[in-house]
């Protein structure tokens, strides 16, 4: 099923080069878990800091739980920020 994944500050480095404006729609298994994606475009799992699926936060003890995805989900990952 196709979603789109939304990677911020350093880590829209980490896309696909179709990538337009920090998203690409990518195909995923309907049963595949956040952390799996993550770690699919090698998102260092201490970088994926605030993790949101449709507007919602979802906690690291969370994402490897499977069946969250639904297609056409949105799925937005930014690293931790310091400064202010």
């Amino acid at each position: 099923m196709k979603i789109t994944l939304k990677l911020y500050a350093q880590l829209g480095d980490l896309l696909p080069p179709d990538a337009l404006k920090n998203q690409a729609n990518i195909e995923v298994a309907e049963d595949v878990s956040l952390n799996e994606i993550i770690d699919r475009f090698k998102v260092p799992r201490e970088w994926a800091h605030l993790v949101l699926l449709n507007g919602t936060f979802i906690c690291d003890t969370d994402r490897d739980q499977r069946g969250q995805l639904k297609a056409n989900d949105t799925l937005a990952i930014w690293p931790p920020v310091a400064g202010g």
